[in-house]
């Protein structure tokens, strides 16, 4: 069954316009509060990024829970994996999270998770949904859920951070700049290796509700490049607004992504004896760690793009780690779903572990050149159907022999087809993409 308002990350779009509104939220707290309550436990945990509008979905949502008779427990401004994991410990129904992400302030959303920290099953979604429309009932006054702020929300989380790494690893004598995008990690990111006994350069930790996830954290990490060259720091880490990615700057000043970070975790993991099966990246995660990773014997598998379809191939397979280039990577023997602070943690304990700075170990894996073009659809079209554009793909596969890959790929938010080529050499890989987009676009005409 096709769904109305949940997508593959939650609800999400512009303040104000439906769905983002205060009165679909009440409707939706209500309705999840319907659909949770008939699990026995009543309880709900709420927390949110920084983006102003937090603050009025976070009021909306609570009264809606209280309607339907369930308990609210507020975390205030965390990050979505702490959430997760707040849900878990404190036994709640449900966790839900009041973020878009890396998207800018105008835009904001609502995740949910289930009681095990995990993404809530589809069934439940459509329970919710299914209610949505329906007339709004209040529970008898004795019934009302009461709601509870959680003041030690940050505390209880960092302790968690610092559990999921050996507990003899210290940091004293490393310098490392943390940017918090303004976001969601603002207090418990720098805090967090502070403890560990990094010196700690913070930045992105000012919040003032619209100044989240601009020109700072994972999504630009420029800034934080420039300071890490700056302060002589060993490296750096960039979260994005609610956390649950990273991406990090090796001591030369250089971008650490998503698939390196994975491949340096991956390779520790097998390097220790605790790599539990393969790795699982996405259709998009580039084709050097494809090959490093089979250089060091360690099975690869590609699931489509979201760290949803990450998950579910994992647990279909039984491993534990995957992850996307954008730097939203799963550690499944640590915690339920994308953690940023958790990642970053796995990647200081392989530096560690073998001595070896981050420039060093992102050295055993190199990125292949990648270049994408969008090609613009008029309409919907199954391009992949289309003989002209598959003796293409033929074509320009047979060039690139097994040192490359094609991939044509339909975005799922805007009508264009995104045409990828990846190669050893730049220049081909460049003249490739541009040949091929030819085709594409002449087979949509």
């Amino acid at each position: 069954m096709t769904k109305r308002y949940f997508g593959t990350d939650g609800i999400r779009g512009p303040v104000g316009e439906h769905p983002i509104n205060p009165e679909f939220m009440l409707k939706l707290g209500w309705a999840a509060g319907r659909v949770l309550a008939k699990e026995g436990r009543r309880k709900v945990v709420i927390g949110k990024d920084t983006r102003i509008s937090g603050y009025m979905f976070e009021s909306a949502l609570q009264a809606g829970l209280s309607a339907a008779g369930v308990d609210v427990r507020l975390l205030g401004p965390m990050p979505t994996p702490a959430i997760a994991y707040l849900t878990r410990t404190l036994h709640a129904n449900a966790g839900i999270v009041i973020s878009a992400s890396h998207n800018p302030h105008y835009d904001n959303g609502i995740k949910f998770f289930s009681a095990k920290g995990t993404k809530l099953p589809d069934n439940v979604e459509h329970e919710i949904e299914n209610l949505i429309d329906a007339n709004m009932t209040t529970v008898g006054s004795e019934e009302l859920g009461k709601a509870l702020r959680i003041v030690d929300a940050g505390g209880r989380y960092i302790e968690f951070c610092k559990s999921t790494v050996p507990l003899q690893m210290e940091l004293r004598g490393l310098k490392v700049v943390v940017d918090c995008a303004h976001g969601a990690t603002y207090f418990v990111g720098p805090s967090t290796f502070k403890e560990l006994g990094a010196e700690v350069i913070a930045m992105g930790v000012e919040p003032d509700g619209l100044n989240i996830n601009t020109d700072c954290g994972s999504t630009n990490p420029k800034s934080l490049q420039e300071k890490v060259l700056k302060h002589g720091a060993d490296f750096g880490v960039a979260f994005d607004g609610d956390g649950d990615r990273v991406v990090m700057v090796d001591e030369k000043g250089e971008v650490v992504d998503g698939d390196e970070l994975l491949f340096i975790i991956a390779q520790s993991r097998k390097n220790q004896g605790q790599l539990q099966g393969g790795v699982v990246g996405t259709v998009m995660t580039n084709i050097g760690m494809e090959i490093a990773l089979k250089e060091h014997d360690i099975p690869f598998v590609r699931a489509k793009v979201g760290d949803r379809y990450v998950i579910e191939l994992l647990k279909e397979k039984d491993w534990k780690l995957g992850g996307e280039s954008s730097g939203h990577i799963i550690c499944l023997d640590r915690t339920s779903t994308g953690d940023g602070i958790v990642s970053a943690l796995q990647v200081v304990a392989a530096m560690k572990e073998s001595g070896r700075t981050l420039h060093e170990l992102k050295s055993g894996m190199r990125k292949y050149p990648q270049s994408m073009i969008n090609v613009r659809m008029t309409k919907k079209t199954d391009i992949a159907k289309n003989d002209v554009v598959n003796k293409a793909i033929e074509d320009v596969e047979t060039k690139l022999a097994d040192t490359g890959r094609v991939l044509l790929r339909s975005s799922g938010t805007e009508p264009v087809v995104r045409v990828m080529v990846e190669g050893r050499d730049p220049v081909e890989v460049d003249i490739l993409t541009k040949e091929l987009a030819a085709v594409v676009e002449g087979a949509l005409k």
